[in-house]
C-alpha cells in the first residue's frame, strides 16, 4: 500500500544539515545524481571541505552546535533562501529529531529520513521495547515501561537475576548506561545513570534489561519505501567499541550461520513495520556467545559505517535514500541481493589511545590518505584545516574490501601503514592493533575487547631510527610552514598554553 502523505514530486536542490565527513559523502552522491546541492556551516567551519564542495553554503551560526547545526530554524531559513527542496540531515545533530521532520514537512521541504512518528516511536526506548514485544521481536528479558524508583528496580533486577543494565528511555551512544553486577551496588548505579540521563537527553527515565554476557552488537541495514517494501541489506559487526562508542565495524560478521542471518533479518525488517519506518534505518542486537540474539534499540538515520555495507552490497545507500524520499519504489527485495567478500572499516579519531581515548583536537598539519585497489576514504578534514574542539574529533573512516576477512583485514593493516596525520594522537595504532590482534583475526571477541585485550604500552614501541626520522621531519615541517609564514599559535596572555584542555591533561598526568 502506498503511503496517502507521499510526495512523489522530483528532488532537485538537496540541503545537507551536517558538517565533516557526513556532509561531503552525501553531497559526492547528489553530484553523482545531477542535484544541486546546497551546505551549512558555523563560523569555524567556514573554510571546511564540505563548504568548498556545495554548489552555495549559508552561514548559520557561530561554533556552538546549539546556536548553529542544531538550530532549526537558521536551516530550515537556509533552506528557504536557497530554494533547496529536500533537506539530508546525515547522522548525529537534528537527524533523529521528529520535531525537525515535523518541521521541513510543514515547510513543505523533503526529509530525507523517516516520518516523525517512527523517529518518536524508536526514541523512547520504553515504547520500542513495547512495539518490539507486540512484534515478537526476541529482547533481552526487561521492563518495558520506564522504573519509577530506586526500590521498584531492586525488586525488578531481582527477579531477573544478576547482572542487569539499567539504561536510558530516551537516547543512546552509552549514555545513562550502568552495568550492575550485585544488589549492593544497584541504587548508586541508578542514581548516576538517571542524573546521566536527566543531563544528556533532558529526561531522566531509565529502564532495566537483563545483561548479556560475553556479548556481540550486530546490527542491520534496513531500506523501506512508501509503497509497503521493506528490505534488509544484511548485517554488520560492531563489536569493538571504547566507551560504548564503536571504532571498528565489518561486515559481514564472522560468526553469523545463514540460518541465524535470516532469522535476525526477519526480525530486524519485522521491527522497521512495526513503527511504520521509511527511509534508511538500522536495527541493532545484542548476541551471545549461543547465537541467541536480542533487540537493542533502532537508529533512525544513516550509520557512520554505512561504507561497508555499500562495498559488500554495492547499493549507494544515500543514493537509496533520495530515491525513496522523493516516493519511488524500491524495486528489489532481499533475495535480489547477496554478500560479495568482506569489507572493515576503521574510524580515524583525533583520540590518544595511549590515555584512555582522549580527545586531541587541533590544527592538521599532515593528512596523507592511503589508496589503491579496495581501499576508501571518507575524510571531512585536510591538510592545513583543523579538528575543532566543537565537535566529534573524527578526522576519517578507512575502509576496505577484500575477497574474504582476512584479505580485507590485511589490506586494512597495509592502508593503516600508509596513513601518515601528524600534529595530534589518533586511533590509527590502535586500529592497527586491532587488526593484528590474534582474537579479532579469529572473529574471537566480544564488546569487552578494549578494556580486556587493549593493553597502551604495546603501542610505544621503541625504534629510536623512526624516532630520528620522525623529529627530522618535523624540523623540516616547521621550518618549511615558518618560511611560508604560516599562521602560528602563540602564547595566549590569560597565561594558559594555548593548548586544548586534554592535552594539558594528559601533559599534567604525564
Amino acid at each position: 500500500m502506498t503511503d496517502s502523505s507521499v510526495s512523489s514530486r522530483p528532488i532537485q536542490n538537496v540541503l545537507v544539515a551536517n558538517r565533516g565527513e557526513i556532509a561531503v559523502r552525501v553531497l559526492r552522491t547528489c553530484h553523482e545524481r545531477g542535484l544541486r546541492t546546497v551546505a551549512v556551516y558555523s563560523t569555524p567551519d567556514r573554510a571546511a571541505p564540505h563548504v568548498r564542495r556545495a554548489d552555495e553554503a549559508h552561514h548559520i551560526g557561530p561554533a556552538a552546535a546549539s546556536a548553529s547545526y542544531l538550530d532549526q530554524g537558521a536551516i530550515l531559513e537556509a533552506a528557504h533562501r536557497s530554494g533547496a527542496d529536500a533537506i539530508h540531515p546525515g547522522y548525529g545533530f537534528l537527524s533523529e529529531n521528529a520535531d525537525f521532520a515535523e518541521a521541513c514537512a510543514d515547510a513543505g521541504v523533503h526529509f530525507v529520513g523517516p516520518p516523525p512518528e517512527a523517529i518518536r516511536a524508536m526514541g523512547d526506548k520504553t515504547a520500542a521495547r513495547q512495539l518490539m514485544e507486540e512484534a515478537g521481536v526476541p529482547m533481552a528479558p526487561g521492563t518495558t515501561d520506564a522504573v519509577t524508583s530506586t526500590e521498584e528496580g531492586e525488586r525488578i533486577a531481582d527477579g531477573i537475576g544478576y547482572p542487569v543494565l539499567i539504561k536510558a528511555a530516551a537516547g543512546g551512544g552509552g549514555k545513562g548506561m550502568r552495568i550492575v553486577h550485585e544488589p549492593g551496588t544497584f541504587a548508586g548505579a541508578m542514581d548516576r545513570a538517571q542524573g546521566e540521563a536527566e543531563s544528556s537527553f533532558g529526561d531522566g527515565r531509565v529502564f532495566l534489561e537483563k545483561y548479556i554476557e560475553e556479548p556481540r552488537h550486530i546490527e542491520f541495514q534496513i531500506l523501506a519505501d512508501h509503497h509497503g517494501h521493506t528490505v534488509h541489506l544484511f548485517e554488520r559487526e560492531c563489536s569493538i567499541q571504547r566507551r560504548h562508542q564503536k571504532v571498528i565495524e565489518e561486515a559481514p560478521s564472522s560468526i553469523l550461520t545463514p540460518e541465524v542471518r535470516r532469522e535476525m533479518g526477519e526480525a530486524a525488517v519485522a521491527a522497521a513495520e512495526s513503527c511504520g519506518y521509511r527511509n534508511a534505518g538500522t536495527v541493532e542486537f545484542l548476541v551471545d556467545k549461543d547465537l541467541n540474539y536480542y533487540f537493542m534499540e533502532m537508529n533512525t538515520r544513516l550509520q557512520v559505517e554505512h561504507p561497508v555495507t555499500e562495498w559488500v552490497t554495492g547499493v549507494d545507500l544515500v543514493a537509496e535514500q533520495l530515491r525513496v524520499a522523493q516516493g519511488e519504489e524500491l524495486g528489489y527485495t532481499t533475495d535480489d541481493l547477496s554478500i560479495d567478500g568482506h569489507a572493515v572499516e576503521s574510524r580515524v579519531y583525533a583520540e590518544d589511545p595511549a590515555s584512555n581515548f582522549l580527545p586531541d583536537p587541533g590544527p592538521l598539519k599532515r593528512h596523507a590518505a592511503p589508496s589503491g585497489v579496495g581501499v576508501r576514504v571518507d575524510a571531512g578534514v585536510e591538510e592545513g584545516g583543523e579538528v575543532l574542539i566543537h565537535y566529534d574529533p573524527m578526522i576519517s573512516k578507512l575502509t576496505t574490501w577484500g575477497p574474504d576477512r582476512t584479505a580485507a583485514i590485511d589490506r586494512m593493516i597495509r592502508a593503516l601503514d600508509e596513513y601518515e596525520v601528524a600534529s595530534m594522537a589518533t586511533t590509527i595504532p590502535f586500529c592497527r592493533f586491532a587488526m593484528q590482534h590474534e582474537g579479532f583475526r579469529a572473529g574471537d571477541f566480544t564488546t569487552h575487547f578494549v578494556e580486556e585485550e587493549f593493553d597502551p604500552s604495546v603501542l610505544h614501541v621503541d625504534d629510536p631510527e623512526r624516532d630520528e626520522l620522525a623529529a627530522l621531519a618535523a624540523t623540516l615541517y616547521d621550518r618549511h610552514t615558518q618560511e611560508d609564514k604560516a599562521p602560528q599559535i602563540t602564547a595566549r596572555s590569560d597565561g594558559q598554553d594555548g593548548l586544548s584542555p586534554w592535552r594539558r591533561r594528559r601533559r599534567h598526568a604525564s
